[in-house]
């Protein structure tokens, strides 16, 4: 059928002159154009809202049972890669829980595969009812003081620039070289203008006229929020202001009283980075609307949070309403304050029921994005840490938080000028091995506050150049850790006495199992439980996503890369002793 002919029947639905292919009756219709709440039924056809409120006749009715009929979901901005699985499993993942759209930005699996990894999650996207729009990644490395797997500078995302499902420039991670315009961001930034693509921000802690700089250059959304101040300052400056709740960064709750009539229509809610234990167990954007409204926001406006402002501001065509000619994306709750579904609809289609998937699609994995892990031989004396003072620079764990602090500490030295975490009880030995290209090059740092005791843990997640964390209190259990995890292809890794107490592999850029989301999260959850009673890890602290972030030189104050450490206030690398 041409599109003219389906308009042509379209228009005749709408006026009752044709039976529609769907109607949902015993149902209210949230209008987020209005803000209220408005009776059906509702009528769809060809995938498209018809209408609602008139009597229709139609080839399939269902009964809503009083339910309240939704847009469908919209999530602003996600990491597929941070929930560990691959495109197609997570989108069976959160579809269930009627998030229907996600603005992904890729730049986990970028970092490691380049434009190869773009590709590779746009093909494994497009075999799933899950609409997934990308942002191409802009800061691969995210600063120039990495070692990252690629380099992707203007020349190279343009090639991907128009291909059907790419929408913009991901998130905008090095302000500095923005506000300084650096040749090569600029060039990034205008390829994006020059073909008329958002941009996406990130920028923590910046305020006033550098704020104000990086604002000007374009860039149109910021996810970084942490306090209300933050918030009403992009607001004011034009910006949309992403509010997060993720697994690990959850601002949600500090924001939502900034939140008025007035400026409502500037937020959109995302997710940026969530475990699938947690999506599984507490949902997806839908735990942010029920979180939203126990708090206090009025339903319909949380819905409008979700759906219509994602929508208009990543400028998705018939998404994020429910009005004629819209995109039959919807899902229907039972209640504005659980926000469960009893029904998900993508494109008119019923694709899920009561939490269960209704279709069915096959999982896909690249050639091109397996066996990334390449370290060259490594032995005990590689960790070994030399002191040239009794005074350093050390990471500070800060629970619950992806912000560290920059301490500065006496420690002591053993006979052979050498780091000892024996003779310096609560600091481990933190590395980061550059395992992309096999260069040898590996930064050695001192962590506070994680606890660790008798063992090591070693992770190939870790954000956002992804090379090799492994954390221990000797250099045995760290090296068989670190092959541990050479051998799987990457992955998570417990080590005690030599021994793999339990592992997850994550085979796919080293960030991602092709295993279901139960699987994978029972795995993770089996590893945090044999960390936190094996290991002595600081309680209030993740044992696992805490180690993820500490390689992020991109959020204060001080971390470790495989080029050493990086003092992220000041923005330069920084010697470990003083």
């Amino acid at each position: 059928m041409t599109d003219k002919q389906q308009l042509n029947d379209l228009i005749d639905m709408a006026a009752n002159r044709q039976v529609v292919d769907l109607l949902i009756t015993n149902c209210k219709v949230i209008d987020v154009f209005n803000q209220l709440i408005v009776d059906g039924p509702l009528a769809i056809g060809h995938g498209k809202i018809v209408g609602y409120g008139c009597d229709y006749q139609a080839k399939q009715t269902i009964d809503a049972q009083g339910g309240y009929v939704m847009p469908g979901l919209i999530d602003g901005h996600v990491h597929i890669e941070s929930s560990s699985l691959i495109p197609t499993q997570f989108a069976r993942c959160i579809l269930p829980f009627g998030t229907t759209t996600i603005i992904a930005d890729p730049h986990e699996i970028a970092n490691v595969s380049g434009l190869d990894g773009i590709r590779y999650m746009l093909d494994a996207s497009r075999k799933t009812p899950l609409n997934v729009q990308i942002m191409l990644p802009s800061c691969v490395p995210a600063t120039p003081f990495e070692q990252a797997g690629c380099v992707l500078e203007a020349e190279d995302l343009v090639q991907l620039i128009n291909e059907p499902g790419v929408k913009g420039l991901g998130e905008v991670m090095d302000y500095p070289s923005v506000i300084d315009h650096e040749a090569k961001m600029m060039n990034k930034l205008w390829m994006a203008k020059d073909h008329d693509r958002i941009i996406d921000g990130h920028s923590p802690g910046v305020t006033g006229k550098a704020l104000t700089a990086y604002v000007m250059a374009g860039i149109m959304t910021d996810h970084e929020c942490s306090t209300q101040k933050e918030m009403l300052e992009r607001i004011r400056l034009g910006q949309y202001v992403l509010l997060r709740e993720g697994s690990t960064c959850k601002d949600l709750l500090n924001l939502i009283p900034a939140i008025t009539p007035a400026n409502a229509r500037r937020c959109v809610l995302c997710t940026d980075d969530r475990e699938p234990a947690d999506i599984l167990t507490t949902g997806h954007i839908n735990k942010s609307l029920r979180l939203a409204v126990k708090h206090g926001l009025d339903p319909v406006l949380a819905i409008t949070l979700a759906t219509l402002n994602a929508a208009e501001c990543y400028r998705l065509k018939g998404k994020g309403a429910i009005a004629p000619n819209y995109d039959a994306d919807l899902l229907i709750v039972k209640d504005l304050q659980s926000f469960e579904p009893k029904h998900v609809f993508v494109a008119g289609q019923e694709i899920a029921r009561d939490g269960k998937l209704l279709v069915q699609w096959d999982d896909y994995v690249a050639d091109n994005v397996l066996n990334t892990v390449r370290l060259p031989t490594l032995t005990e004396q590689n960790f070994t840490l030399t002191l040239t003072s009794e005074k350093v620079n050390a990471i500070g764990v800060q629970p619950g938080s992806v912000l560290t602090s920059h301490l500065q500490l006496d420690v002591k030295k053993d006979a052979h000028d050498h780091f000892d975490c024996k003779l310096n009880p609560g600091l481990n030995k933190l590395a980061v091995i550059e395992r992309h290209h096999a260069t040898g090059n590996m930064g050695l740092g001192i962590l506070a506050n994680y606890g660790l005791k008798n063992g090591a843990i070693a992770v190939t997640v870790a954000h956002d150049s992804h090379n090799l964390v492994v954390v221990g209190d000797n250099d045995a259990d760290m090296l068989v850790a670190v092959k541990d995890v050479e051998a799987m292809g990457g992955g998570f890794s417990l080590c005690q006495d030599g021994k793999i107490l339990a592992h997850l592999p994550l085979p796919i850029a080293g960030l991602m199992s092709d295993q279901p989301a139960q699987q994978v999260a029972d795995q993770l959850h089996h590893m945090i439980e044999v960390a936190k009673h094996s290991f002595g890890i600081n309680p209030k602290a993740h044992p696992l996503m805490t180690l993820v972030f500490m390689t992020l030189p991109v959020i204060p104050e001080l971390k470790l890369t495989s080029n050493g450490l990086f003092d992220v206030k000041t923005y330069q690398p920084i010697d470990l002793c003083i």
